[in-house]
């Protein structure tokens, strides 16, 4: 995981928003690196790292999609995803899982990658690349409230990205069509190959 990525969520997340409350990661499992020990460090009540496979960092093997249904509803009231969206093909029902288990006035944070990046990590896939205006763009139409929402360091094309749901959150009611109208960048990798805008 890129330093910057892990600068990034111990800077995006407070003592307030992480002491005593229930955290929740999902794609947690440890590749080269993890968030968690940084959020950890804020003492939260607990901390359950979530991925579709097993191994280090990996507490439930559940997928994204299935969040909802395992965990309930607004029951997180912080929700971590460095690295995990850009390797799930329906990103918008990933988005829609996360805010679903978030509970009002708590904090996503998402890191993800953008053009530039190379393909990588073929399981479980590679698919798409994020602009910071399409992850402002996700937000919004989720009905977040963006906190911070930047580029990763350019010899590393990504977005670093962190949200609060509103304390009265009630879901958009276009939530499903203004996330099926975002773009999230110009290439798309499908059945394992790679597009020629790929670098």
């Amino acid at each position: 995981m890129n330093p910057s990525v892990l600068a990034f969520v111990a800077s995006a997340l407070t003592a307030a928003d992480v002491a005593g409350k229930r955290v929740v990661e999902t794609g947690a499992l440890d590749v080269n690196g993890s968030a968690r020990e940084a959020v950890e460090r804020l003492g939260p009540a607990s901390y359950l790292g979530t991925d579709v496979q097993d191994g280090p960092g990996v507490d439930l093997v559940c997928t994204v999609f299935d969040l909802p249904s395992a965990l309930g509803l607004a029951s997180a009231d912080v929700v971590v995803s460095t690295e995990m969206l850009e390797h799930v093909q329906d990103w918008r029902a990933a988005i829609r899982a996360m805010v679903a288990v978030l509970a009002p006035g708590g904090v996503l944070v998402l890191t993800t990658r953008s053009m530039g990046f190379p393909y990588h990590h073929p399981y479980p896939g590679d698919y798409w690349r994020f602009s910071v205006r399409a992850m402002g763009s996700i937000v919004k139409a989720a009905g977040l409230d963006v906190v911070r929402c930047e580029p990763d360091v350019p010899e590393q094309p990504g977005v670093l990205m962190a949200a609060r749901k509103p304390p009265c959150w009630d879901e958009p009611p276009s939530m499903d069509e203004e996330l099926a109208a975002v773009v999230p960048g110009p290439a798309v990798r499908v059945n394992g190959l790679q597009g020629p805008d790929w670098t």
